[in-house]
């Protein structure tokens, strides 16, 4: 797996930005005026750095600790016990999702604009887009990163977003914790000075007795900083499991 530079950089990204983040708080203000309600839109634009230099690796005990370990069911339990690593879609260079994606340690880009927040990421080459304008969810429609919606809320940014695709490693790269098509992932974005933080909650009651979450943080890119696509061959990702030691004959 290899990262290359792309042209689209920092410079351009908080162009764009500013003038995406103008327009939201100008349409937020308009709504203000018809509801009397104060809506304040955090900041969140730019290219943040997710890698070591802000948080510990990520790993099978980062960032799900003994403290903050998901509690799964007797299905959970089950499919955990069977897991054979050879057969995790990463090997097969099928990205990541939520909540791995979000503690992967690359870069990130977030725009706002008036009707949606779009977070790219640097890992996998991924894009989300938050809709900010009210939808729903189209009927049948499930897909690897799901459907978001958000709203902005005491100074941050509340992200939902359902209807995901069964993944047997849905829950994170390291731990054998597959999620379903129940999964509901809940973000709260904010800021601390000039750090980026979230909080991650997963559900999905057909692995999970009870919701777990983690708090991670971005600190902002080094200036000039410009994401890099992903590129993965599937003929070198499979590599590894060709020296991996069978567990099923």
């Amino acid at each position: 797996m290899r990262r290359t530079s792309r042209l689209f950089g920092a410079a351009t990204a908080a162009a764009i930005g500013a003038v995406a983040l103008s327009g939201a708080a100008a349409m937020l203000d308009a709504q203000d005026q018809d509801t009397d309600e104060a809506v304040v839109v955090p900041d969140l634009q730019g290219i943040w750095d997710g890698t070591p230099r802000a948080r510990p690796i990520n790993g099978p005990n980062q960032p799900w600790t003994q403290a903050n370990f998901p509690v799964l069911n007797e299905r959970g339990e089950a499919y955990r016990a069977v897991f054979d690593e050879a057969i995790a879609p990463k090997y097969d260079c099928v990205p990541s999702t939520s909540p791995a994606l979000q503690y992967d340690p690359y870069f990130m880009q977030v725009v706002q604009w008036p009707d949606r927040v779009i977070f790219r990421y640097e890992k996998d080459d991924q894009t989300r887009t938050v809709w900010l304008d009210g939808r729903e969810a189209p009927v049948n429609e499930y897909t690897l990163q799901g459907f978001s919606v958000g709203r902005y809320e005491d100074d941050a940014l509340l992200v939902e977003t359902t209807q995901f695709l069964f993944d047997i490693t849905g829950f994170d790269d390291y731990n054998g914790i597959p999620t379903s098509q129940l999964k509901k992932v809940t973000e709260r974005y904010w800021r601390e000075g000039t750090e980026l933080r979230v909080t991650v909650t997963v559900e999905d009651p057909l692995f999970l007795r009870q919701p777990a979450s983690y708090t991670t943080r971005w600190l902002p890119a080094p200036d000039g900083y410009k994401l890099g696509p992903w590129e993965c061959d599937a003929f070198d990702a499979r590599r590894a499991v060709r020296f991996m030691i069978p567990r099923y004959r």
